[in-house]
């Protein structure tokens, strides 16, 4: 997508963390990987074991000598980190920063985000050369994030802003939701042997209950197999029912 950033990750250490960013970075949709000065050089057998079929962005994934040269094309350029020192820039939340970023893609402007080593993050120079600060809201008394974590989150939050809305809940189904036309066959079905069965008592009561029960079996929101099942369970309920049940109640 033309709004993905580029994740660039600075003098990161082992080939299997590399690996693991590009996994979590195909996962969300994200492909331009660059990688500043990796410890142990580039390419790397761990990266692409550790990529698990990531293979589009590690084949893909450019290297640069240095920071300004890896960002020299982007126009917008976020530096993640979990404090800043000693200077003043925006910090802001993933949320926010991609908010910005899809901003930026949608006026043209290229962006990227950037990741410092495993054990010690991006240094003062590196950050500074970021147009914001990006920080993630963890528990304080452990802030402790794996490489790919972070550029999960970071991915993450991206992919919700820019995909395809999906709903809040799904329900898989084998069957077709049921027609109201198969809701009132079943309204019927099961009101008439009700009614056989002496349910409606006192008679004045009958109308309330009956909307009571209809909107019940509406808000189970039924399919059609469904529909066929309640049938079936209300038959051989009736079959088993012992004669003279409804005058004896």
């Amino acid at each position: 997508m033309t709004s993905a950033p580029a994740i660039i990750l600075v003098e990161p250490q082992l080939g299997e963390n590399i690996g693991a960013v590009a996994r979590a970075m195909l996962n969300c949709g994200l492909t331009d990987l660059r990688l500043v000065n990796p410890r142990d050089g580039w390419p790397s057998e761990p990266a692409q074991r550790a990529a698990a079929g990531a293979d589009i962005v590690i084949d893909g994934a450019r290297v640069f000598d240095s920071t300004a040269a890896a960002i020299a094309d982007l126009q917008a350029v976020f530096a993640t980190t979990a404090r800043l020192r000693d200077m003043v820039k925006p910090v802001l939340s993933p949320k926010a920063a991609v908010q910005r970023i899809v901003a930026a893609a949608g006026r043209g402007e290229t962006t990227g985000v950037m990741f410092g080593r495993e054990r010690s993050g991006l240094t003062n120079d590196q950050v500074a050369l970021a147009d914001a600060a990006l920080t993630f809201s963890l528990n304080p008394g452990f802030t402790s994030l794996n490489l790919a974590q972070a550029v999960l989150l970071v991915g993450w939050e991206w992919r919700q802003l820019v995909a395809e809305a999906q709903p809040d809940e799904i329900i898989p189904s084998i069957s077709t939701p049921a027609t109201h036309g198969d809701m009132t066959h079943l309204f019927a079905h099961i009101e008439a042997d009700l009614e056989s069965g002496g349910f409606y008592f006192p008679p004045e009561n009958r109308p309330h209950m009956v909307r009571n029960l209809r909107n019940l079996l509406l808000r189970a929101n039924l399919t059609e197999q469904d529909v066929k099942t309640l049938h079936g369970v209300i038959a051989c309920l009736v079959r088993q029912r012992p004669r003279g049940s409804a005058s004896e109640g």
